[in-house]
């Protein structure tokens, strides 16, 4: 589409506008702009990405993916109801799981935590929570009477390996006695326990966390054999887990709640995504105002060149020709803005994790604290398919903002400019 004439006469007019300083300026400046822009846009969607990946990779290793929870009753033979849930498409493992809010006393301090009744080999199937055990070990809860603990809760109760805890739940409705004063005011359960274990994973797991058997917890809530108040499920792909667990849930022949992750770790993916869209859209009008320093520099170039384009003109240049010649002209600070800010961008990206370790280092500060977030450490994942549709958008900008003053360059009348001269 660009004749040969349009890019030679285009190129000659780049070179002469190095000559003027303040044109010149006003160039390196838009093209600045737009490499700018480029680059904090690759390096944040990237950086969204990472925050996306850890989020799937870390705090759902943890979080189950979807529970299947008894509605009026506990389910019965959960073993072959897991089977059912199992084979249902994306269902990657099944494990029992009874949960229940309690606190725990030691020394005259209280805590509120969540139990969590697990099967010792099944739920490593579908929680990673025993790679975070910092003391002791996962299979000691095996041992009579024993609990994990999370860091937080450690802290708070000032707990260590081997300290009896008392743990307090409040009574299931189907054990409550049949006394309506105790039905009203249940005596709640007590039990002494050993820990034998402590997980430090960061954030809200680790202060409200807690793991026994499941057989023990069983046992101390009444539920007969082979009962189980639900399953926790894990999936193949997290974020379509909704879908998947309600699809599981109604090939099971029994009444129960379904919940997933989203119900109560969601606003952290929906806050990335808010995130994702509003920087998108704030550093895309940074670049598109960088983009349109191209106009100004057009401008002055289509002023001073006035009597070269009478003489094009003269000579029986076209007006597309001309027009050529200066979309050429602007789109070249384009694509060198683009070219610098994807390099750019893209080393940064790929180098942003290990950048900001650095500069912890060196400001002896820390911008994510594990104990308050999930992750201590700024996470980036590069996907080319950001960077692509970075670099169309850049380019697409930066040729729409040379149409008008290359459109301009074509109503200069040759008769009116030679005249003057």
């Amino acid at each position: 589409m660009f004749k040969p004439l349009s890019l030679f006469i285009a190129l000659r007019y780049v070179r002469s506008r190095q000559s003027n300083g303040f044109a010149s300026f006003i160039s390196a400046s838009s093209t600045i702009g737009i490499a700018l822009g480029v680059m904090v846009l690759i390096v944040v969607l990237s950086a969204m990405n990472g925050f996306e990946k850890a989020l799937a990779d870390k705090l759902l290793s943890v979080i189950p993916h979807g529970q299947l929870i008894g509605v009026n009753t506990p389910i019965p033979q959960w073993q072959k109801k897991a089977s059912q849930v199992l084979k249902s498409p994306h269902i990657v493992a099944v494990a029992p799981i009874i949960n229940e809010s309690g606190m725990m006393q030691y020394k005259g301090e209280v805590k509120g935590v969540e139990l969590k009744g697990v099967d010792l080999k099944l739920e490593t199937q579908v929680s990673s929570i025993k790679d975070y055990i910092t003391q002791g070990q996962w299979d000691d809860l095996s041992l009579k009477n024993s609990i994990i603990i999370g860091a937080g809760v450690a802290k708070k109760l000032q707990l260590s390996l081997g300290d009896s805890v008392q743990l307090l739940l409040p009574q299931s409705v189907h054990l409550s006695n049949s006394n309506s004063v105790h039905q009203r005011f249940p005596i709640p359960l007590t039990k002494q326990v050993n820990v034998v274990g402590i997980f430090k994973f960061g954030g809200i797991v680790d202060d409200i966390n807690v793991y026994m058997s499941f057989q023990s917890v069983s046992d101390f809530m009444g539920y007969n054999l082979n009962e189980s108040q639900g399953l926790s499920v894990k999936v193949d792909n997290v974020f379509k887990a909704p879908l998947i667990i309600r699809e599981a849930a109604y090939k099971l022949d029994h009444y129960v709640y379904v919940s997933d992750w989203t119900n109560e770790q969601g606003h952290l993916f929906n806050d990335i995504q808010l995130v994702r869209l509003v920087m998108y859209i704030v550093l895309i009008i940074v670049i598109a105002v960088a983009s349109f320093n191209i106009v100004s520099t057009l401008i002055m170039a289509v002023n001073d060149k006035k009597s070269d384009i009478a003489i094009l003109k003269t000579m029986g240049a076209s007006s597309f020709t001309i027009m050529y010649s200066f979309v050429i002209q602007g789109f070249i600070n384009g694509i060198v803005g683009v070219t610098l800010g994807a390099i750019s961008g893209i080393y940064l990206a790929n180098n942003l994790t290990h950048i900001i370790r650095e500069i912890e280092v060196l400001f002896k500060t820390k911008f994510l604290s594990a104990d308050i977030y999930f992750i201590d450490f700024l996470p980036s994942d590069l996907h080319y398919s950001d960077v692509y549709i970075t670099v169309l958008t850049a380019l697409s900008l930066s040729l729409i903002a040379t149409i008008y003053p290359a459109w301009r360059a074509t109503k200069i009348e040759p008769a009116q400019v030679l005249g003057q001269i």
